[in-house]
């Protein structure tokens, strides 16, 4: 069975991006943590962009997997910002208080301009 999503990260002005496309459910929350680990141990960041401007659908699973990533980070007192959301998945993020946790922002570049204008 072909996957119902695809997980990678770019860089964006230094800062690591995480570009989650499609389906954002139990079957991918194995390849998202894959590749967050990744990005920790290459670049151990104190800032990360989450880009959902390809993500299709968010389960339970899915929110817990981004709850696992910023508790994570937040360990090390990183900050994580999160781009290109639907008016569902902002709705999704206010409702179950992610949005508390996570700067929002309409586009890659106006997190990476916050982030590179925020003291280190």
């Amino acid at each position: 069975m072909e996957n119902s999503h695809r997980v990678y990260y770019t860089m964006s002005a230094d800062v690591p991006v995480l570009l989650i496309e499609g389906d954002m459910t139990s079957d991918s929350d194995r390849d998202i943590m894959d590749v967050y680990n990744a990005i920790k141990v290459e670049l151990s960041p104190k800032y990360l962009v989450v880009n959902f401007e390809k993500t299709n659908y968010i389960n339970s699973s899915g929110i817990a997997t981004l709850i696992n990533i910023i508790q994570d980070l937040g360990e090390t007192d990183g900050r994580i910002s999160f781009v290109g959301l639907s008016t569902h998945f902002q709705k999704i993020m206010d409702i179950v208080g992610i949005s508390d946790f996570v700067k929002i922002y309409p586009t890659e570049d106006d997190a990476v301009i916050a982030i590179k204008g925020l003291p280190e």
